[in-house]
């Protein structure tokens, strides 16, 4: 995407990041306290160690008192023991707290789905945006999941400065002696500072130039996750063994080889990263690792010039290189992460463009009425329907009501506007022009999640999850086994269900549980209708009910299809016309529009009507 083509400004990039760090603090607290105080515990410790093992060295190299040597090994080694237990114990807690962090991740993104308005999740830009947030994590460890570990970062790095800066003053203040001769020269200020500066120009290059590295892959996100996206296809064709039959019937395993085979690829030793790895990604981090070693060829230069010349001793001279060393990894780190935390800015953008979309649609506040003999009349008024960013009508001037307690059939060629008349009736969508009333209001007026709760829906592509039979139907955990039995014997299931061992505990497929039961397309749409049945709401939309059905089953399903429905208002929508003949009135949709309406006697005697045609094309199907 453009927006990846550009890094953002430091304001930005602080702006960005502290938002992103917020959500993780409200919604995880303990997982960011246990990482934080693990990596001050981390970052400080060590100079606990440095100071006295500096002392026990001074104390070999000078007057070797026993009784100091052995209280001072005495504390190191305790020191070194206290410190390895809370070690254990917050990293105990850190890892109990951190678990799963990509699942935390995917969860604040499952909550926007499920909250965001149905007409934005349907939307073709809210899928791939979604994809390319998931694609630059996967692929780069780009977004929200880098944010947490770059403030640990950034903590750990300022931590690491201030202890390696309180045991470092000295290093510059101590002064030679007046007896060395021309290494007094290290006691002027200018020498002093020409020296601090050549140290911070050094640990500042080294991180700049491998933040140039990575700027490179940042930059070129999107050609890395095209190639990413080629892979996961390509590259583990063979292993969804819902198309194996057709991969090794038509050999397309051999349509991969072009893809996977490809030097020239994204990933590819000729491809567009290689060159870049040998390239200018190869030379600055080349460069950063050579500019590293030189800063600690200064250290020690330095540190060992001023030792030589009587400023200290030979404990001084341990506890000097190992505490300069950590200032300037402590710095680098620093400059690494800020560049890092610039770099993943963009890609921050991102993820708040998905968090921001805002829901447009009026959720209402009047409280649908609980109505014990399901009285609930809906009246489409004048209603027209056009999608978004669409000039053309999919619904246009549809005028119907619901009879209480009778059931519509829907019917019409494929496009001719079904499936929307669903989606505003369950109000995931909000009419373009004219209103949809229940008991004579506007529905957009009741609360949102009352007024869904009133219909069952059984889509034609509905999913089933691999959890147990009783909670698919039931549609959560703790649930009522009388009336999930009840449910799936009404919708047909009941023989399938006498021969499962575990009943309603049975898992469906093997994903979680190896005795999973893997189930037909047939099975699997009678226990969708129990899911509807189960909710027992006072309208039931029935959409290809018998699709996947074969002629045995779908007889059975007709022939119950008073006991399934009861007193509710029921909605079927059907390409099978023959089922028509269960319901009460027939509504034909064709281009948007309801051009017919009325009984199936009354719609196939009218031998110039849509319905007639369609009838007698499929006739020879279901009469002798």
């Amino acid at each position: 995407m453009e927006k990846n083509k550009k890094l953002k400004s430091w304001g930005e990039m602080i702006k960005f990041n502290h938002r992103a760090f917020q959500i993780f603090y409200k919604r995880y607290p303990q997982m960011v306290l246990s990482r934080f105080i693990s990596v001050i515990w981390t970052s400080l410790t060590p100079y606990a160690g440095i100071y006295l093992s500096a002392l026990v060295i001074e104390e070999l190299a000078g007057s070797r008192n026993i009784e100091r040597l052995r209280f001072l090994v005495l504390l190191t080694l305790c020191a070194a023991a206290l410190i390895a237990f809370c070690s254990a114990f917050l990293n105990k807690w850190k890892a109990t707290q951190n678990a799963g962090l990509l699942f935390k991740v995917e969860h604040i993104f499952s909550e926007k789905l499920l909250d965001m308005d149905y007409v934005n999740l349907d939307e073709t830009e809210t899928a791939e945006l979604l994809s390319t947030i998931r694609q630059n994590q996967n692929g780069g460890g780009w977004g929200l999941y880098r944010v947490i570990e770059n403030y640990e970062d950034l903590c750990s790095s300022v931590l690491t400065l201030l202890g390696g800066f309180f045991l470092t003053v000295s290093l510059f203040t101590s002064r030679v002696p007046e007896s060395a001769g021309a290494y007094t020269v290290i006691n002027n200020p200018l020498f002093v500072i020409l020296v601090i500066i050549i140290m911070f120009l050094i640990t500042y290059i080294a991180p700049a130039l491998s933040n140039k590295a990575g700027s490179y892959w940042a930059l070129n996100a999107d050609s890395h996750n095209l190639g990413n996206r080629l892979f996961s296809f390509f590259g583990w064709l063979g292993y969804h063994k819902d198309i194996a039959t057709d991969v090794r019937m038509y050999r397309q395993d051999k349509m991969c080889e072009r893809h996977n085979r490809d030097k020239e690829d994204t990933f590819g030793s000729n491809g567009m990263f290689a060159h870049l790895s040998l390239g200018p990604i190869g030379y600055y981090s080349a460069a950063s690792s050579a500019v590293s070693v030189i800063f600690t060829g200064v250290a020690y230069t330095f540190v060992c010039l001023k030792a030589w010349a009587g400023a200290f001793g030979l404990g001084a001279v341990t506890q000097y290189i190992a505490s300069i060393t950590k200032v300037s990894g402590g710095a680098s780190s620093l400059i690494s992460t800020l560049g890092d935390m610039r770099n993943n800015a963009s890609f921050i953008a991102q993820v708040f463009e998905f968090l921001d979309i805002p829901n447009n649609m009026y959720q209402g506040s009047l409280t649908v009425e609980k109505r014990r003999d399901r009285k609930y009349e809906v009246e489409f008024r004048n209603v027209s329907f056009k999608y978004p960013g669409s000039d053309t009508y999919a619904l246009h001037n549809v005028n119907m009501k619901f009879e209480i307690g009778k059931r519509l059939a829907v019917v019409g060629r494929n496009g001719s506007g079904k499936t929307t008349f669903i989606k505003l009736l369950c109000r995931l969508y909000d009419p373009t022009e004219g209103e949809i009333l229940l008991n004579g209001i506007d529905i957009r007026k009741y609360n949102y999640a009352e007024y869904m709760m009133i219909f069952s829906v059984v889509f034609q592509d509905f999913k089933l999850f691999a959890l147990k039979l009783g909670e698919n139907v039931a549609a959560k955990v703790d649930f009522d086994s009388d009336l999930v039995v009840d449910a799936l014997r009404k919708a047909g299931f009941a023989e399938k269900l006498s021969a499962m061992q575990s009943g309603i505990e049975t898992y469906l497929y093997k994903d979680y549980d190896k005795e999973g039961v893997n189930i037909s397309g047939g099975e699997a749409q009678k226990i969708a209708i129990a899911r509807a049945l189960y909710k027992d709401a006072p309208f039931m939309i029935l959409d290809e009910p018998t699709a996947a059905l074969d002629p045995v089953a779908e007889a059975e399903i007709y022939s119950k299809f008073n006991d399934i429905v009861g007193d509710r208002t029921a909605i079927y929508i059907s390409h099978r016309l023959s089922s028509c003949k269960f319901c009460d009135e027939i509504a034909v949709f064709h281009e948007g529009e309801v051009i017919q309406q009325g009984t199936h006697a009354s719609l196939v005697a009218d031998e110039s009507g849509e319905y007639y045609e369609l009838w007698h094309a499929q006739a020879q199907y279901y009469t002798e």
